[in-house]
This record gives C-alpha cells, sequence and structure tokens, in this order.
C-alpha cells in the first residue's frame, strides 16, 4: 500500500487546513484502544465534520491507495484502531450532531461521532432512551461498526437489532444509504447488517438510524451475592430459561467486587454477585422481583441489596461499567487485557467453571464479569506489557476460554469484535465462510485500504 506522499499530504492540507495532523501526541492516541495490544502509529490524523469530509479523505486516499481507520472515542478493546499499515486516521468525534428525533416512531438519526451518553442526555426530557450500553461511553458509529451490545442486551438487543439503517462511505468516497426508517424490509440485500459489525473494514458509517425506547414508569435494581460463582450462574441461567424479561443481570465475581469496592468507594459483600435491573410497570417489577427472588433463593443467594434511588442505581451501575478499569488498577502500569467469549446458556455454567479454574493458576489480577442474560461473559487481566511472560500466559489462558467457547457452539467474541486480537480464532469458528468473507471484503473494498489487517486471516 502507499505511504503518505508529499502529493497526497497537500490535498489533504488544502482541504482541512487544521483539521489535518501530523502531531506525534495525536498520532500516538489514534493508533491504539484502550487494552494491551500495541500501539501502530497512523501517518496523519483528519478530523471530519461532515459525510462529505470523510468521502473526500477517502476519495483523495484510494488514489493513493493509502489506509484509512475510522476512529471514535478511542474505547475499543481488540485492536480496532491500530494503523498496522500506516495511512490516515479519520476521527469522526466532531461529527456530533443528532439530526433528528422522532418521539411518534421511537427513532432518531445521529451522526457517528455522537455518543451514547450524550444521545441519551438529549432523549431524557422527551421520555425516551437509547438503551445499548456497553459501559464505556462509546461514539454510536463505533458501536455499531463492532457490533456492540452491553449490559441491557439481555432485554433490548444487541446494536444489531437496533440499528434501522445507516450513512456509509464507500472504499471509492461514494456514498449509501443502507435503508430506510421502516421496522421491516424485505427489499435487497440485508446491507445495513452486512455494515452493522464490519468494524470499519468494508467502509466508513457517517450516520446512524437507531430504535428509541420510552423510558420504563418503573425501574429497580438490586444486587445478590452467592456463596460461589456456580451458584450465581445457575441463577442465571433459570432466570433466563424462565422468560423472565429482567432489563440487566450482570455477574460479578468476588475478585471484581473487591477491585471495585477499592476503586470506586463501594463496600458491596465480597462474594459472587449477580446485580439486576428490572424495568417496567409497578406491577411488571413487583412480579419480576418476586420471581427472580424466588429463582436465586433456591440457588442459595442472599436477600436482595437494593439500589433504588436513581443516584444509588447510577453509582452502582457507573461501578460495573468501570470493571476494566478497576481490576488494572491494582497494579502501578498494569494494562488491561479484556476478552469476552458468548455460548449458548446451557453451557455457560460449565464454561465459566472452567474459566475459574484457569484463574486460579493465573500469576496476574483477573477477574470475572459478564451479561450473563445472554451467554456473554469476559475475563479482565492486570498485566506488565513488558513482561513477555506474563503475556504468553495470559495468551494461553485467553486461547483455552476462546477454543472452548467455540466447541461448545459459542463465539470467540461476544462483543468486543475480532479487530487483530481475534483474528486467529476465525476460521476455527466459520471454517469455509471466511473465504466468503474475504470475496465481499475484495468486492467492496479491492484495494484493500479499509482498516486493513482487522478480522480477516492474511
Amino acid at each position: 500500500m502507499g505511504a503518505l506522499s508529499a502529493d497526497l499530504s497537500n490535498q489533504l492540507l488544502s482541504r482541512f487546513s487544521n483539521r489535518l495532523s501530523i502531531s506525534p501526541a495525536l498520532r500516538e492516541q489514534h493508533g491504539r484502544g484502550e487494552s494491551h495490544h500495541a500501539p501502530a502509529i497512523p501517518d496523519a490524523v483528519v478530523f471530519a465534520q461532515s459525510t462529505d469530509d470523510v468521502a473526500e479523505t477517502v476519495r483523495l486516499c484510494a488514489a493513493a491507495g493509502v489506509p484509512v481507520i475510522a476512529f471514535g472515542a478511542g474505547t475499543s478493546l481488540e485492536g480496532h484502531l491500530t494503523a498496522v499499515h500506516g495511512g490516515i486516521s479519520i476521527d469522526l468525534s466532531q461529527m456530533s450532531q443528532i439530526v433528528r428525533v422522532s418521539a411518534e416512531d421511537l427513532d432518531c438519526t445521529v451522526q457517528a461521532g455522537v455518543t451514547r451518553e450524550q444521545l441519551n442526555a438529549h432523549l431524557r426530557d422527551q421520555g425516551l432512551f437509547f438503551p445499548i450500553d456497553p459501559g464505556a461511553n462509546a461514539t454510536i458509529g463505533g458501536m455499531a461498526a463492532t457490533r456492540a451490545s452491553g449490559t441491557n442486551a439481555v432485554r433490548y438487543g444487541t446494536m444489531r437489532e437496533n440499528v434501522l439503517s445507516l450513512t456509509v462511505v464507500l472504499p471509492s468516497g461514494q456514498v449509501i444509504r443502507t435503508g430506510g426508517r421502516a421496522r421491516k424490509s424485505s427489499a435487497g440485500y440485508d446491507l445495513t447488517r452486512l455494515f452493522v459489525g464490519s468494524e470499519g473494514t468494508l467502509g466508513i458509517i457517517t450516520e446512524v438510524t437507531l430504535r428509541l425506547q420510552g423510558i420504563p414508569e418503573t425501574i429497580s435494581a438490586a444486587l445478590c451475592s452467592f456463596e460461589s460463582v456456580e451458584q450465581a450462574v445457575s441463577a442465571a441461567i433459570a432466570i433466563v430459561q424462565l422468560s423472565i424479561p429482567v432489563a440487566r443481570m450482570e455477574l460479578m465475581d468476588r475478585g471484581l467486587i473487591a477491585a471495585a469496592n477499592a476503586y470506586s468507594g463501594l463496600s458491596i459483600r465480597i462474594e459472587d454477585t449477580l446485580a439486576f435491573e428490572f424495568h417496567g410497570s409497578p406491577a411488571s417489577v413487583q412480579e419480576q422481583v418476586e420471581l427472580v427472588a424466588e429463582i436465586v433463593k433456591d440457588q442459595g443467594g442472599k436477600d436482595f441489596e437494593w439500589a433504588n434511588a436513581p443516584e444509588e442505581r447510577n453509582r452502582l451501575w457507573k461501578a460495573r461499567h468501570n470493571a476494566f478499569y478497576a481490576v488494572v488498577s491494582q497494579r502501578p502500569n498494569a494494562k488491561g487485557w479484556s476478552s469476552d467469549v458468548c455460548v449458548p446458556v446451557s453451557e455457560l455454567s460449565g464454561c465459566i467453571l472452567r474459566t475459574r479454574a484457569l484463574l486460579k493458576e493465573c500469576s496476574v489480577p483477573a477477574a470475572i464479569l459478564g451479561h450473563v442474560g445472554d451467554g456473554n461473559y469476559h475475563v479482565v487481566f492486570a498485566l506488565d506489557p513488558e513482561n513477555e511472560a506474563e503475556i504468553a500466559e495470559v495468551a494461553a489462558i485467553n486461547k483455552k476460554m476462546v477454543e472452548h467457547a467455540i466447541s461448545v457452539g459459542g463465539t470467540s467474541t461476544g462483543e468486543h469484535g475480532v479487530g487483530t486480537g481475534k483474528i486467529g480464532y476465525l476460521r476455527q469458528e466459520h471454517g469455509d465462510a471466511v473465504e466468503l468473507m474475504a470475496l465481499l471484503k475484495y468486492a467492496i473494498d479491492p484495494k484493500g485500504i479499509m482498516n486493513p489487517g482487522k478480522i480477516l486471516p492474511v
């Protein structure tokens, strides 16, 4: 692929002026995410403010054969942002307009740089909210590109279910829309779902049309602790199998609870814990609470500890969202390695117990957490990025965890995406279907300029 030539640099400078940067600090920031992956620095950063800005940047880079990497909030965990072949990082954070909200239709359209928290603050006065909550204050474009989910997925689904249509800049610089605002369509290929989860390898998402939800009349949150992680997971499985519509059901093992207490100033009982949130009318919430309370009691759970006031709920979920940082903070100068898998709910208990056994021999701090209502769980490690023995040790545990998940019908990543970190497992999971993915990639991006080195094995 081409390097950033003087000619391309001059063209970008003429178009973007001070919105083009070759600052080493900015380039380094744009060549990494939150996790342990080594940064790979782009040649320059363009700050886009419109779809036209993105399209013009892509057109110029396509003509020069120079890679482009979309950048949102920088919160990715699997090396999505690394410029493994150099190129231009297109920063979408200034594309932060909420284009429209239709309260009657329960939908909205936003630019890709709008963040989750920004959108929900805007929607609150209209009695609406956007339920997908991956924890980080990620951009909506980044969430669509990685097919994000999070703590509310057990009830509200993932980005796959909540994106109605997209505006996308293709590798040629052409701009397309992938659909309309109708809640269903049988017209043509489902291009929206093709680009949701494509991690910027097929095109750059610049606008997103989303489904919205009404803010529930009643919201109630509670913690329930158990003497063993097996009891906690068994309770979670029973709740799912009985189709009780909890909004959130999060597992936090005792290691994470201890780290969260220290990091967030909490005093939660240090045991394996399920955190619940219930949404609905007063009567439906009460029914959910009673059903869940009966199940957790049968599985050896303690009495609920309630967090019903908004500030108490916010503090609880902020502590959960800060789990990655809480684990990493246990060691000075540590970096986080966060892995996730997703398995059929019936396999969840065995997988988590197997992972717990692997962690008993681990020499670095680690914790298990997860959105156990949909079979998705994570392990966060705090490692020394300069210690090759630690990196090899964690890589071996991660490999065993991922390969076992695939072997029982699960996936190598439930929500973090493939990036560079999970490429090695794609063929094991999808077999010959990887060849079809490669054909699609080549058909749409024949020059291979869109976030190269991600998802697909070389």
